[in-house]
């Protein structure tokens, strides 16, 4: 499977663990917009290339992102305002967002040779 392959299955298993929690504010791979698509990429790309990170290290190279782009803390995301409530350090993280992290590793883990 190619990035975008592995990326759009990280997306889906994310969205259906949201789903599962009562979040039902992340669209479908195919309704998500470009720079959302482009985030889980980037997440793909960066496990692929550090195969042994954790989640920390998973939700700090998201955070760094994120601060590049531009976003900020924010009580709700907001894209238009480029705010997110888990702009924070990963220990105060609710444990669903840590738990979504360690999900997209053993999603994308699970597609090694």
């Amino acid at each position: 499977m190619n990035v975008e392959q592995i990326t759009k299955t990280c997306h889906e298993v994310n969205r259906a663990f949201c789903i599962g929690h009562g979040d039902n504010s992340q669209p479908s791979w195919e309704d998500a917009p470009q720079w959302q698509k482009e985030s889980a990429m980037n997440g793909v790309s960066y496990h692929i290339a550090n195969p042994d990170s954790k989640p920390e290290d998973f939700h700090n190279s998201w955070l760094a992102e994120k601060e590049a782009t531009g976003w900020k803390y924010g009580e709700v995301k907001d894209p238009e305002k480029k705010e997110h409530p888990c702009f924070v350090p990963y220990n105060e993280l609710p444990k669903e967002q840590q738990a979504k992290d360690a999900l997209f590793i053993a999603v994308v883990r699970s597609f090694e040779n």
